[in-house]
């Protein structure tokens, strides 16, 4: 699907549940309006590949975020093995370099599957910049690791990165208009962060020129999921 068109193509519903069950009533709940659903490690560890089933069955994109990491070889069979469960997009840890990176590119390209967007990971939303420069014993800014990051997913042929929508302008900036930025961390004004710390309205992230944004707990954690991707969307509509 095309992230140029409608808010309802540009945003991604993390299904973060524990049971293939909640994951089915939430996917048949909100799929009159979701069109993209994300199956992290949570239901993909406990249900496998039954939880990508779900979605394709739904008719819905499949955003399979498992964050490959791995020796290129290792990488380039974990590529395969996603475009056969249907992912119609993916992450793979962009810190393990282009070469791994390129390996899951040539894997998408011998399946056939040019239309698979693969994505970097770059920093992780949950971290402040202190904690990641005493982890990684940099000195540098977060964006600066980010936008480091960003030209090696670049490099290593990936569509895009994951980045906060926090350092979405500095990467649009330094890489190119096209380049496909997922930002997660998305929160309502005056929710809380949860185990977020970099995070953006939806509105603020589509401003800033995401092309898909990831929602999960402000909407699978409501009273009413349904009435809270609406009010997402509209957020994102108003922009």
């Amino acid at each position: 699907m095309d992230a140029a068109t409608g808010p309802e193509h540009k945003l991604i519903v993390a299904v973060d549940v524990d049971s293939l069950d909640a994951a089915r009533k939430l996917i048949d709940e909100l799929k009159p309006l979701a069109r993209w659903f994300k199956i992290g490690f949570e239901l993909f560890t406990r249900e496998g590949p039954a939880a990508a089933h779900l979605v394709k069955n739904a008719g819905a994109s499949l955003f399979l975020d498992l964050k490959f990491h791995d020796i290129p070889n290792t990488v380039r069979g974990a590529v395969k093995s996603a475009l056969a469960l249907g992912a119609d997009m993916m992450t793979l840890h962009a810190s393990g370099g282009a070469a791994m990176l390129r390996a899951g590119r040539e894997a998408a390209q011998e399946a056939g599957r040019d239309d698979a967007i693969l994505l970097g990971v770059t920093v992780l939303t949950h971290f402040a910049e202190k904690d990641f420069n005493a982890i990684f014993a940099s000195t540098r800014k977060v964006e600066d690791s980010v936008l480091a990051l960003a030209r090696v997913a670049r490099e290593g042929g990936m569509n895009g990165v994951v980045a906060s929508a926090r350092e979405l302008p500095a990467i649009k900036r330094a890489i190119a208009r096209d380049f496909v930025v997922v930002t997660p961390g998305i929160r309502l004004p005056g929710a809380g962060k949860d185990d977020q710390t970099r995070v953006v309205t939806p509105e603020q992230a589509i401003k800033d020129g995401a092309d898909f944004i990831v929602v999960g707990r402000p909407i699978t954690a409501a009273k009413d999921p349904l009435a809270a991707c609406d009010e997402v969307l509209r957020r994102m509509a108003d922009v």
